[in-house]
């Protein structure tokens, strides 16, 4: 599904530059959980946006679907953005005075949802996210882990085939981690291609495949509960 070819990703300021990836290539396939792992700086975040549509490469490629995504026009870029990708981030991003349904639905509007859809669409997410029970709930009531969970349904809005998710339990308790997790792992079981970038190497470990990252080049892939590649 998505197939990255000599990626590169170079930074620019008025006096240096700065090569935050350098000639990666991988490939990630539908039905997939995937962790990307690696220190700060290692490049982690940047290879998950150019994935997603958000950062073009200065060389290579990111072809989904065999397509180039950076050869798309402006208007088909944005399509992409929104219908094939559903991001989740380490903050939540969420309007807090506005409840659990309202935040949802802009979601649904920003894709031109019906308004006769929007009530049953936002009712069949928060059921796939447990949150049935809160959907007139301002954000603000919410926990942590409860206002992840919005985020996750709201990603889910488009049915997207690709989820994007930066550090998705990096502010929660390690009890609505796990629930985090199950549910990119659901997602993932249900064909989604899943990708996550996480410090926790204890995350990783669930995950069905964790590349390493180190000064934007891919030290290791591994298959879990299978030999790793060490490209060290």
């Amino acid at each position: 599904m998505i197939q990255i070819n000599q990626l590169s990703i170079t930074y620019r300021d008025e006096n240096n530059k700065y090569l935050a990836i350098k000639e990666v290539s991988l490939d990630f396939m539908p039905g997939s959980f995937v962790s990307i792992i690696g220190r700060s700086g290692s490049g982690k975040t940047s290879l998950l946006n150019a994935m997603g549509g958000l950062l073009p490469p200065s060389e290579g490629q990111v072809l989904v679907n065999k397509q180039d995504i950076y050869k798309l026009s402006e208007k088909k870029q944005a399509e992409y953005r929104n219908l094939q990708i559903g991001y989740i981030f380490q903050e939540f991003y969420l309007e807090e005075q506005y409840t659990v349904e309202k935040n949802i639905e802009i979601a649904l509007m920003i894709s031109r949802i019906p308004r006769a859809e929007r009530k049953e669409k936002i009712e069949q997410l928060l059921q796939r996210v447990g949150l049935e029970s809160m959907q007139k709930k301002k954000v603000s009531q919410l926990s942590g882990g409860e206002k992840q969970r919005v985020c996750i349904a709201r990603a889910l809005a488009n049915d997207p085939e690709i989820i994007l998710a930066d550090e998705p339990c990096g502010n929660l308790d390690s009890y609505n981690g796990e629930i985090i997790m199950g549910l990119l792992r659901k997602l993932a079981d249900q064909g989604k291609l899943v990708i996550l970038v996480t410090h926790n190497k204890e995350d990783a470990k669930k995950t069905d495949r964790v590349i390493e990252l180190k000064d934007g080049i891919v030290i290791k892939d591994e298959q879990m509960g299978s030999l790793s590649i060490d490209r060290k």
